[in-house]
């Protein structure tokens, strides 16, 4: 290979991984600075559910979150958004039970069991806000995901105005940013509208 070709593809390779170093930040700063105002509706997204029908520790993680927004008076109402997972559970009903296990009314917990991804999850909860009226709402994940989940939510006419992130934190944590970085920009070029 001529020395110049090298040099370009080391060039190229260089300045590809400073841009991902840099969405990487920017994504971690965005999702690390909570924005907890009072809205009208919290939305989770689901995780895994274990095989014992109990919500992972990253998705307990995420309905604590809510939980302690809930309490604070900081929402009216939470969706919990999931699908079905290789375990064979509902993920919605799941965190349903849970946060209604831990004080929330079942009248205050509204599921959707149709949130197998980002977009659908965003689809579900601006139809929702759409039906009650609702104007404003406040995005519960993990620190890497609350970027693209505010991507999603914008895609749907819903401009969220705040956001916490779990505090539950795992060492794959660092596999799950990277992937966020390649997923943000996927879903900037995507039209959910016609999936």
């Amino acid at each position: 290979m001529p020395y110049t070709l090298q040099k370009k593809i080391k060039q190229f390779s260089l300045a590809l991984l400073i841009c991902l170093l840099f969405m990487a930040a920017a994504i971690s700063t965005l999702g690390l600075r909570d924005q907890i105002v009072v809205a009208d509706l919290a939305i989770v997204p689901g995780n895994t559910v274990n095989p014992d029908g109990k919500p992972s520790d990253r998705l307990r993680g995420r309905l604590n979150a809510a939980l302690r927004l809930y309490m604070a008076q900081k929402c009216k109402a939470i969706l919990v958004s999931g699908g079905t997972g290789e375990e064979g559970h509902d993920e919605a009903e799941v965190m349903k039970n849970y946060l209604v296990e831990h004080g929330v009314p079942v009248a205050a917990v509204y599921t959707d069991n149709q949130g197998i991804n980002t977009f659908a999850t965003a689809r579900a909860a601006a139809t929702l806000m759409h039906e009650k009226n609702w104007k404003s709402s406040m995005l519960v994940s993990q620190f890497f995901h609350i970027a693209r989940f505010q991507l999603a939510m914008k895609k749907f006419g819903v401009e969220p105005v705040g956001h916490v992130h779990s505090t539950d934190y795992e060492i794959r944590d660092a596999y799950s940013l990277t992937r966020e970085v390649f997923a943000y920009f996927e879903y900037t070029f995507s039209n959910p509208q016609v999936q």
